[in-house]
């Protein structure tokens, strides 16, 4: 478990890395002081939402546990001002996005005989997934089928389409279901105070 104080400075180390490089192009890699976990290799996503409308505005980030901490936090926090999904973050919105790091275990490969046994596997809330089939790939954070509100199948279905497979492609033999969980930090406006999400709707 990550500690509060800890997740305050990973947000704000990101804010400060967002910020180098979307105001100067400056791609820094100044990790700065994370005491506790900044050699120790962690997963970690990087989230940006608009402010106050709460749309996603950009998600990046390092899934398995590969480089330090620190290092990772970094190189998140930077890529998701470039999500190809959306235009390159622009200097004036800065103060209109709240930021959010998801701290990751590392994902887990998830065994089962029958396919429908995921179903009791997964629990909403807890359990961010990945899908993998050959080459197709995609990843859920656990805070989105809690936003969305979606039972496990149709959160099973939506993790299959962001990997660019049909929806039904869990139930294939062939593909690898892993899930993961996650500690949330996030600012609750731009530059603002930090607190931990929980995703039973009790925050710190």
């Amino acid at each position: 478990m990550i500690h509060l104080d800890l997740g305050k400075k990973a947000v704000a180390k990101a804010r400060q890395s967002i910020e180098a490089y979307v105001t100067n192009n400056y791609k820094t890699t100044n990790t700065g002081d994370l005491k506790g976990v900044s050699n120790e290799k962690l997963g970690v996503f990087v989230t940006l939402h608009t402010y106050p409308q709460h749309a996603l505005r950009g998600c990046i980030g390092i899934p398995l546990p590969i480089m330090p901490f620190n290092k990772a936090l970094v190189e998140a926090a930077q890529s998701s001002t470039q999500d190809p999904r959306f235009p390159p973050l622009t200097q004036e919105e800065l103060e209109h996005i709240i930021i959010e790091v998801t701290i990751m275990t590392k994902p887990e490969l998830l065994t089962i005989d029958k396919p429908k046994e995921y179903l009791s596997k997964i629990k909403i809330g807890r359990d961010g997934l990945i899908v993998e089939q050959g080459f197709y790939k995609g990843l859920l954070l656990p805070q989105v089928p809690v936003e969305q509100r979606w039972d496990v199948e149709t959160y099973l279905g939506h993790t299959c389409m962001k990997a660019g497979l049909p929806p039904d492609a869990w139930l294939d033999k062939n593909t690898k279901i892993y899930s993961f969980t996650g500690q949330i930090f996030a600012e609750k406006k731009p530059n603002g105070e930090i607190q931990e999400k929980k995703l039973d709707g009790c925050n710190n």
